[in-house]
């Protein structure tokens, strides 16, 4: 059941406006002293941004039927991205003045010994330069998401490993294979042209065999219509093969009937096809090269609730050889410690979903990001049961309009046997 949004709002507003209002009380603690011009311009460009994120909400919740389901997200990031720029900050910034007042009340308790000017004096300076040091480190994250919205969402990285299986056949050394992943292509409307260097960087990688591992779309099939011609460009030697994710069904869309939404999924379907997918609906395939074979395996959606469970893997494994080595695609990482590891034969699991939060941090050895606290696997490789599964990280954004420390990415698996 869906919660009424007209309270859902009233509920947002209603925080946002006692952040705002507790972090210029402490702006106010260093502008005291500043003219009274510069206090009323610091004044009307702090509180520019929260009238205009709750009036922004406000607009596409009253025209909300007048937007194409195509472009919700494109409106709605005109209001999350500069949300997030500037809320994220502000909750560091809480942190310095709230330790801040809460050593202003316990000293004003206890100081008893000190004249009360003295006491007023130092203590007024010394909150003074606490709260310049929580606006210096809130400056941190603020420039990172800047960074990320203006660049780091196009900043497409290639990431090439080379993995070897025991199974693997030999005739087919060397065989390379592209994945990518989380396309979320309405994000990208009216930027055909990163599509296209998009297009151009993964062609440059000259792959065998491209994998798309779900998340075409955000909601609708429309919203990949200005990029068709543009994917049809996209190249493998052998083949290109896709799965759907979680947000290629329009289960977040309020559908007029049941009919509506088979007729959008139905869309989608076709015009993967018209792209030059061959898309697994819990379906199989049988690569050849070099007078040897592997099986290549795709599940639809299954994650854990809320997210939808229509993929079927039994079905999928029937019409597939058990001997033979095997490639599965599934979006959703946490599908492999469910039905995949230890229990099947099946080699390597290819997903994405997680995005890596579109945050995190990397450094050589250590990689992090904050969706590790919800997915075991979340980004790059990893084994279970003799059994390995790799997470891309996704092409492109949803929620936030940007990338920061986790880049756009595609990856170049170099396979052989070993």
């Amino acid at each position: 059941m869906r919660g009424n949004p007209i309270i859902s709002l009233l509920i947002f507003s209603i925080i946002i406006l006692a952040i705002d209002f507790y972090v210029f009380w402490g702006i106010r603690k260093i502008t005291r002293d500043y003219r009274a011009l510069v206090k009323k311009i610091v004044t009307i460009a702090f509180w520019f941004v929260p009238v205009f994120s709750i009036s922004g909400l406000v607009m596409i919740f009253l025209f909300r039927e007048s937007i194409s389901p195509a472009k919700t997200m494109t409106w709605f990031y005109y209001v999350s991205g500069p949300f997030i720029l500037f809320y994220v900050p502000k909750l560091i910034f809480i942190l310095f003045n709230l330790v801040d007042d809460i050593y202003f009340l316990i000293r004003k308790l206890v100081t008893q010994v000190q004249t009360k000017s003295n006491a007023e004096k130092r203590t007024i300076t010394r909150r003074k330069f606490l709260t310049q040091v929580g606006i210096v480190t809130a400056g941190i994250p603020f420039l990172s998401l800047f960074y990320g919205i203006v660049y780091g969402r196009f900043d497409f990285t290639v990431r090439k490993l080379k993995l070897k299986f025991k199974s693997f056949p030999k005739e087919m050394n060397g065989l390379k294979v592209v994945q990518i992943s989380d396309f979320h292509i309405g994000s990208f409307l009216g930027k055909k042209k990163t599509i296209d260097e998009a297009v151009d960087l993964i062609n440059q990688q000259h792959a065998d065999i491209l994998l798309f591992t779900g998340d075409f779309v955000n909601n609708v099939s429309t919203e990949v219509d200005e990029f068709i011609e543009s994917l049809k460009n996209l190249k493998a030697r052998i083949g290109k093969f896709s799965v759907l994710g979680n947000h290629d069904y329009g289960e977040y869309v309020r559908w007029p009937s049941v009919e509506e939404k088979k007729k959008n999924l139905n869309r989608l379907i076709k015009i993967q096809q018209d792209i030059g997918f061959d898309l697994l609906l819990n379906e199989s395939r049988t690569i050849e090269l070099n007078g040897a074979n592997f099986e290549l395996l795709g599940v639809e959606n299954w994650g854990l609730p809320p997210f939808p469970q229509y993929g079927d893997l039994e079905k999928t494994l029937s019409g597939s050889n058990s001997e033979s080595f095997q490639i599965l695609m599934s979006h959703d990482p946490t599908h492999f410690s469910a039905q995949v590891a230890g229990k099947t034969n099946i080699d390597l699991t290819l997903s994405g979903h997680t995005h890596g939060a579109q945050f995190g941090i990397e450094i050589p050895g250590w990689r992090w990001s904050p969706v590790n606290l919800r997915y075991k696997y979340w980004g790059g490789l990893y084994e279970e049961a003799n059994q390995k599964i790799y997470v891309n990280t996704g092409i492109g954004f949803i929620g936030f309009p940007g990338r920061v420390g986790m880049p756009p990415e595609i990856t170049v698996f170099e396979i052989e046997q070993g």
